[in-house]
């Protein structure tokens, strides 16, 4: 199958959200959504870099409906706040798109004590979901399935994580390079997506019971030319440097295409949600993952990690 943007649905009366949606595949997220006539937040961490983005998209799209999200991802006190200011302004969400991420990043730890790249990639995006986990079942008990949709942007570069998968032992990797780093974070938004859905998804007992459906899917958007790879070492900028000679690297819009079939597209099967989505090949099909990522049982280890973290931290009841 084949898919591009102009095939989303009309979407006015929908509600989305897409981290990071100031650049980037993002930015293409938010301005596609808007332009089929949904409601978007806009997370940024710099109001003014998110108003000129917005103001941007509306010289494109004058009727698009942003509103702006100030939200800082290395600082869960201004997720948690973000979440919070967000549930007094709507009274449904149909679409949760966790765009937002740094990449091979040096090492680094936030002020809440995680490092930088799980913190950013991960972390603020569990605790995000948390919150505004219980609008989206509100939203999907009083629709048909598939209308509700949760998207984690993940990465090939899950195939760089540690050995084992999650370094619980130190999860800061404090002693390892940066990419192993970035593919423990990669790695945890895929394994969360599978909780999500084993949760949440079709056929679970939320389905089953009445309380709502949640389709969940994890999105590599390909080799993207995107803000992401300027922290990146000489070596692997001289790769990408040969990629885009050959033009193997796509350009940010069409990095948000994957992002968008599995948040909006009318194409997308209840039977997908769950899987792990890249560009490449026949567009839309699960790829191969690493064994990690298909580990039903680290997949349960980190979660019950997570919620027992986030909710000592206070991030979370």
């Amino acid at each position: 199958m084949t898919f591009h943007p102009d095939t989303l649905p009309d979407l006015k009366g929908k509600v989305f959200i897409v981290t990071g949606g100031n650049s980037g595949i993002g930015y293409y997220t938010v301005a596609h959504l808007a332009e089929h006539g949904a409601q978007v937040y806009m997370c940024a961490r710099s109001p003014e870099k998110g108003r000129a983005a917005i103001a941007n998209i509306k010289k494109m799209h004058p009727s698009a409906n942003i509103d702006l999200l100030q939200m800082d991802l290395m600082d869960l006190t201004s997720v948690v706040a973000a979440a919070k200011h967000f549930l007094t302004l709507e009274t449904a969400l149909h679409g949760l798109v966790n765009n937002a991420g740094i990449m091979a990043t040096p090492f680094e730890m936030t002020k809440d004590g995680h490092e930088a790249q799980w913190q950013t990639n991960y972390l603020a995006h569990w605790v995000l979901t948390e919150h505004l986990l219980p609008l989206m079942l509100r939203t999907a008990k009083a629709l048909p399935p598939g209308s509700v949709r949760i998207v984690n942007l993940t990465s090939s570069g899950h195939l760089s994580a540690p050995k084992g998968g999650i370094n619980f032992n130190d999860l800061s990797l404090k002693d390892s390079g940066p990419w192993s780093r970035y593919g423990q974070s990669k790695l945890a938004n895929i394994l969360q997506t599978k909780t999500l859905h084993k949760t949440y998804g079709p056929g679970s007992p939320s389905a089953r019971n009445g309380e709502g459906e949640i389709w969940v899917s994890s999105v590599h958007p390909g080799v993207v030319q995107t803000n992401l790879a300027t922290s990146v070492g000489g070596i692997t900028m001289s790769i990408l440097s040969v990629l885009r000679m050959f033009g193997l690297i796509w350009p940010a819009d069409k990095g948000s295409w994957t992002s968008l079939f599995c948040a909006a597209s009318r194409d997308m099967k209840a039977e997908q949600s769950g899987g792990y989505f890249e560009i490449f090949r026949r567009f839309g099909e699960p790829r191969w993952q690493s064994g990690a990522a298909k580990d039903e049982k680290l997949a349960e280890r980190l979660e019950e990690w997570t919620g027992e973290e986030m909710r000592k931290e206070g991030w979370v009841r």
